[in-house]
């Protein structure tokens, strides 16, 4: 059985290298965890989508169910499930982050 929210977050994922499924926007999140990975995406210049998942409670949990993680935000780069905000925060800060979007081919501006 397709599920459609399933269907556009595979849409989502594959057309966008870095893909942040967040309460807010980037310009104004909603909450701090989505705040902070924002601020780590933005510190290391890499450009991504965001995706308010406020304005849509399918794919509020629609989402959850795709990464099987129950919490929000989730980052994705190159359509893989990469973590939330406490595991991007550790990998941004042991410099695993910067080198996993390299490796992927996802330009990195800030070392």
């Amino acid at each position: 059985m397709s599920n459609p929210v399933f269907e556009r977050i595979k849409t989502d994922i594959s057309d966008n290298d870095v893909v942040l499924y967040m309460k807010g926007t980037p310009v104004f999140p909603q909450c701090g965890f989505s705040a902070a990975v924002v601020q780590v995406l933005s510190h290391i210049g890499v450009k991504f989508k965001g995706i308010n998942v406020l304005e849509d409670p399918s794919l509020r949990e629609g989402i959850k169910q795709f990464s099987n993680w129950p919490t929000i935000p989730q980052l994705y780069v190159k359509g893989e499930f990469v973590g939330g905000c406490d595991i991007v925060r550790e990998m941004y800060e042991s410099g695993e982050l910067q080198e996993t979007l390299k490796t992927k081919g996802v330009p990195v501006v800030a070392q």
